[in-house]
């Protein structure tokens, strides 16, 4: 009997993490995917990316609304405990032998409780990271205590399980399954992406990913001044500002980068959901990518494109040569830019020296997903260090 895999999705960004691993379960003779979509996918403020999940191929088994509200950390509390709930609902029906989910948002915290209390084994990407100013962080790693099966991106992350208990037999690592599109996906071209997001992609194309910062919220609206102070004093570059997450504190971010890009719109535009695709071939030929999203640590650097990574967000996950680290901080922020724009910084960073594992990531894990004996999971010891 095929093995039934449920994967919970809840945002445009961890999608584009699983869309790779999916395609591969799909493919698999022995197993059959399930996919439910929550969270972001389902809120008209955000794109209803669901709907880019369908547009792929895929089945949606199950949609869970989460009723998200607005932008305070009590709404993002309640979020989690409709996830909790209404996903257990779902899953009872679907039944699955393995749920898997990715990465660290707070409704997929909600999966994994759900999985948990419904006594079915959590397979669990990208544990093992770090991101210290960020609730992601203790979200990431509570996830990772609840999952019996772990896929990790790189080394150091596997090492990070073993030390937190977990059973070395149960952790693999594949590396970074949004890579995988780097070697399969057929890119856009720069006229077809500025016909599509209707603006002229001249140089220098800054490409923008900002999302709150959930350990410094009170801190939210400087940081976002300070970025868009700093982008100001680049008047000639094309800016390409993707939508921001639903964390607590994106109302500010989002209503200050929509109205800076409304200053000048030949030259900036906001796009709530780009997908991968898109995405993807926008960073190809991007001059620099600047912001506090993983995506400036693992895609960008892939690519072989300069990231100026700004803040604490991402402090604690592994970058390469290519990622300048600055405060949030508008002076800083303009050197950074300048820095990453001299075409004297590529040629001394090594553009190869990414930090992620990169090839085959989803199809590693679909066969791990079909060979593992489910009755390994069943129980789960703590696993101490010799």
């Amino acid at each position: 009997m095929s093995r039934r895999i449920c994967v919970i999705t809840g945002s445009r960004s961890d999608f584009g993490h699983l869309s790779s691993v999916m395609r591969a379960i799909d493919s698999h003779d022995d197993l059959t995917l399930q996919t439910v979509v929550t969270g972001q996918h389902l809120d008209a403020r955000f794109g209803e990316t669901w709907r880019d999940i369908e547009d792929e191929g895929f089945i949606i088994d199950g949609k869970v609304d989460l009723d998200l509200g607005d932008d305070t950390p009590l709404a993002a509390a309640k979020a989690v405990g409709h996830a909790v709930g209404r996903l257990s609902e779902t899953l009872a029906v679907l039944k699955p032998d393995i749920v898997m989910v990715l990465g660290d948002r707070f409704e997929i915290l909600g999966a994994a409780e759900a999985a948990l209390m419904l006594n079915i084994p959590l397979a669990h990407i990208h544990g093992g990271e770090i991101t210290e100013a960020a609730i992601d962080d203790a979200i990431r790693h509570a996830i990772t205590k609840m999952a019996r099966l772990h896929f990790c991106a790189a080394e150091p992350y596997a090492k990070r399980l073993r030390q937190m208990g977990e059973d070395p037999t149960h952790i693999h690592m594949v590396g970074a399954p949004g890579l995988d599109h780097l070697d399969t996906l057929k890119r856009l071209s720069r006229e077809e992406l500025a016909a599509d997001l209707g603006i002229k992609l001249s140089s220098p194309l800054f490409v923008i990913t900002h999302h709150p910062v959930t350990l410094q919220l009170d801190q939210g609206a400087a940081e976002i001044s300070a970025v868009v102070d700093a982008l100001s004093q680049f008047d000639v570059a094309t800016m390409i500002f993707t939508g921001v997450n639903s964390d607590p504190g994106h109302a500010v971010v989002r209503d200050t980068l929509n109205t800076f890009a409304g200053e000048d719109e030949t030259r900036r535009c906001v796009v709530n959901s780009l997908g991968y695709k898109r995405y993807l071939s926008l960073l190809a030929i991007a001059d620099v990518v600047i912001g506090n999203s993983s995506s400036g640590l693992i895609e960008a650097p892939a690519i072989g494109v300069p990231t100026v990574n700004i803040g604490d967000r991402q402090k604690g996950r592994l970058r390469g040569p290519l990622v300048i680290d600055c405060a949030a901080d508008s002076t800083f922020i303009s050197a950074a830019v300048e820095r990453a724009l001299d075409p004297s910084f590529k040629v001394t960073a090594d553009v190869d020296g990414s930090s992620y594992a990169r090839g085959g990531a989803g199809a590693k894990i679909a066969g791990i997903l079909a060979e593992i004996s489910l009755d390994s999971l069943k129980q789960k010891t703590f696993y101490d260090l010799p």
